[in-house]
């Protein structure tokens, strides 16, 4: 019998929205790096974005995919295997669709038109062009190809949908697996490191992938599978917490010891040299070592429980906020670089024009149109809108 999942974690529901809004500092920072093949470049690069962005990398995508495999639990408890897949379907195959016809050919566009002065086609031509794909499994689960046709950001709906149908038929065996292991770990909290191995596996074994993060796919399909089976249950929660301290210490000195393969290596990501495997597994040990520490730290007896008043209500709005955000917030940062780019201005002025006018933007349109009408709530994956309180 799977056991009933505790109280919802709100602490992580609201992490899980602020890593979203940091991904506009963190891609609007890629305009600025000279090791990323962004849609568009600022003409002066600096290398310090890439020490700044890694900070970010080895754990921000990767507590993404946990909290989400967390929710998977709620969700799976109260619908049962085929509704979950009904709904996520629904949740996550819609604002995909969607997104993927009317926000993903911009970005593409403005890379033509920021790398060739003299590329004048309307974006009215381009669109057609952007959407002429082709089947092509060999890059699982992203099953569409094509010259310009590209899932962009969208990649993390795509994992994402991917892992829950995977998830749905497995469900009860991996909880009840999960609950058979936890015994071993409340006596032996340092179990809780375990899965730093497989992840350094698939780092090493299988390389880090760029367009995902600088994590290889399937990473992430184990952190979300650790966030569905244990990260819920009180006995494991307890133990992370007990270890937040040494767990942090070891993944910053497991970092620290990637520093040289990503500086000195031309490709740590996929070579398969001894130095450039090691690097990788480091890199795969020292994110769970992250996220592990990041649990314990969040993980207080007082922040999982529902907030009355103004900050409880902000915190359930922004609870809801972070898939539409998510979907929204390329396309509006290239946009908007594509138009500072060109200032005759210091790098940290168009920096922050691009980061505070994306957040304005990205606000705007969620707050003003999207969570305003059942239509748009749909389209980017929103519930509908709980009925008004009648009037006394």
């Amino acid at each position: 019998m799977t056991p009933q999942p505790a109280a919802r974690r709100t602490e992580l529901d609201l992490l899980r929205t602020l890593v979203v809004l940091g991904l506009v500092f963190f891609h609007a920072a890629l305009v600025f790096s000279p090791d990323d093949d962004f849609y568009v470049k600022n003409a002066g690069t600096t290398g310090a974005v890439t020490v700044l962005a890694g900070l970010g990398v080895v754990w921000a995508m990767p507590m993404l995919f946990l909290v989400v495999g967390l929710g998977a639990r709620h969700s799976l408890y109260r619908r049962g295997p085929g509704g979950f897949a009904r709904e996520r379907l629904l949740r996550l195959g819609v604002p995909l669709v969607f997104a993927t016809l009317a926000l993903n050919p911009l970005p593409q566009w403005l890379r033509l038109r920021a790398a060739d002065p003299g590329y004048h086609e309307s974006y009215a031509h381009f669109w057609p062009r952007f959407l002429t794909v082709r089947p092509d499994v060999s890059d699982f689960p992203f099953v569409l190809d094509g010259r310009y046709f590209e899932t962009g950001h969208l990649w993390f709906v795509v994992l994402l949908l991917t892992f829950c149908l995977l998830l749905a038929p497995l469900a009860r065996p991996l909880a009840d697996a999960a609950a058979r292991a936890v015994p071993a770990l409340v006596r032996r909290p340092a179990l809780l490191l375990l899965p730093a191995l497989p992840l350094a596996t698939v780092n090493a074994l299988l390389g880090m992938e760029e367009g995902f993060a600088g994590w290889n796919r399937w990473a992430y399909l184990l952190f979300f599978l650790y966030g569905h089976a244990l990260a819920d249950d009180e006995r494991v929660r307890a133990a992370t917490r007990r270890l937040t301290v040494p767990v942090a210490a070891l993944g910053l000195a497991l970092f620290a010891a990637t520093a040289p393969g990503f500086v000195t290596l031309d490709d740590p990501f996929t070579a398969w040299t001894p130095f450039a495997t090691a690097t990788r597994a480091l890199f795969g040990a020292a994110g769970w070592c992250w996220v592990l520490a990041l649990l314990g730290l969040l993980d207080r007896p007082h922040a999982s429980r529902p907030k009355a008043g103004p900050r409880g209500r902000a915190r359930g709005y922004l609870a809801v906020a972070a898939l539409p955000l998510y979907v929204l917030h390329q396309p509006v940062v290239v946009a908007l670089a594509y138009g500072v780019v060109g200032w005759s201005v210091p790098a940290v002025v168009k920096y922050a024009a691009i980061v505070t006018g994306s957040l304005v933007v990205i606000w705007l349109l969620y707050a003003g149109v999207i969570r305003r009408t059942r239509a748009t709530r749909f389209l980017f994956g929103m519930r509908p809108a709980p009925p008004s309180p009648p009037p006394p």
